[in-house]
């Protein structure tokens, strides 16, 4: 290679490698770096989110990640499909809590025991506080969060006001709650179910898993679905199609079980969806919430969610024998049990820990020979 074709290539790098200016003045570029004490200070919060509002809305030259992705799909932008939310008045809010600073300042009982750290907080005055304020809010950034959304409802979502609180077992506190892990044996039976309903009203209640169809990724099993339910009553209500335990297939690791509580506005005729009881057929269980929420959509509404996260455990294996009546699929390498020769009387040149391998009791841990 001579040195002018060198040269050229040299020259070719630096040309590429010059930095573009950019289109316009840069963020933050009026201020004196070397400069710092002559910036003038923001002195209050108020002052501070007032001028960062200013610069959110002032139009500039450069293009956030949102904006590329509204170009390139205009219809990014999600659908609040849920019930409107009518916001608390702040002032209201500001002077009961106010007085309730100023009661609490007077109580001499509550000074002492705070002073002495005896002092108990009430948890259910706390439960109660969040789900009025901050716990639908919370529940849905959870639902992002575990593409319950994005699965479920694609380009929507939700705000759950109605807190809906789902309980397997009394005795051992199994309650499902927004991406806790439950075992299917836990899961076993239909749970009792509660929230908050006005006298008349009539509701939906649906239980799904977007994750363990076998055939069909886009597709869900529909674990339980009761519709025109009385209230809070959900034993009065229609059961469209009767209760089916949790069955995620071995080696797929956890699944997610949502229940969506939709809020009817009156009597709803769901005879297209009648299963058969008990519906044993996969196929016949096979759901699709999206379709099932447009074909209904002018006369319910979802307003109630929580979910609950399963693997597999030996219970799946009846489920899929018994009550599928089908062979269980398996997705992973069943390693078969360590051999073992017959034992002798007199081994020779044998390890010290031969007559380990024969010993009866717990599992071994001391390895395989």
């Amino acid at each position: 290679m001579d040195s002018s074709t060198s040269t050229l290539r040299f020259v070719k790098f630096a040309f590429l490698c010059k930095r573009v200016p950019p289109l316009g003045p840069m963020p933050n570029e009026e201020i004196d770096v070397k400069n710092l004490a002559s910036v003038e200070k923001y002195r209050s919060y108020n002052r501070y989110f007032r001028q960062a509002a200013e610069a959110r809305n002032k139009d500039v030259w450069w293009k956030t990640y949102r904006s590329y992705v509204e170009k390139a799909n205009p219809e990014h932008e999600r659908v609040d499909i849920g019930l409107p939310y009518y916001q608390p008045c702040r002032t209201k809010e500001v002077r009961k809590r106010r007085q309730v600073m100023k009661e609490n300042k007077k109580n001499v009982e509550l000074e002492r025991a705070s002073r002495l750290r005896t002092f108990k907080i009430p948890l259910d005055q706390v439960q109660e506080t969040w789900e009025k304020t901050t716990g639908p809010f919370h529940v849905k950034r959870l639902a992002d969060h575990y593409g319950v959304f994005r699965d479920l409802f694609p380009m929507a979502y939700f705000l759950p006001q109605v807190i809906l609180k789902v309980c397997y077992s009394q005795d051992n506190g199994t309650h499902v709650h927004y991406g806790n892990r439950l075992t299917p044996t836990e899961a076993a039976t239909a749970p009792q179910i509660s929230f908050n309903a006005e006298e008349g009203s009539l509701w939906t209640l649906l239980l799904t898993c977007p994750d363990e169809h076998l055939q069909d990724n886009e597709a869900e099993y529909v674990h339980w679905l009761v519709g025109n339910i009385p209230g809070a009553a959900v034993q009065a209500g229609e059961e469209l199609c009767h209760y089916l335990p949790p069955f995620p297939a071995r080696g797929t690791g956890f699944h997610r079980y949502i229940y969506v509580l939709f809020k009817q506005d009156g009597p709803i005729n769901f005879q297209e969806n009648i299963r058969p009881s008990p519906c044993l057929s996969l196929v016949q269980r096979t759901f699709k919430t999206v379709d099932f929420y447009r074909k209904y959509q002018d006369n319910m509404t979802p307003v109630g969610l929580a979910f609950f996260q399963c693997q597999w455990d030996q219970s799946v294996t009846n489920t899929f024998h018994n009550t599928l009546n089908m062979r269980e699929p398996v997705f992973e390498f069943i390693r078969p049990p360590v051999y073992h020769p017959p034992q002798v009387k007199y081994p020779h040149r044998q390890p010290l820990r031969y007559l380990d391998r024969y010993r009866d009791g717990k599992e071994h841990t001391y390895g395989i020979y």
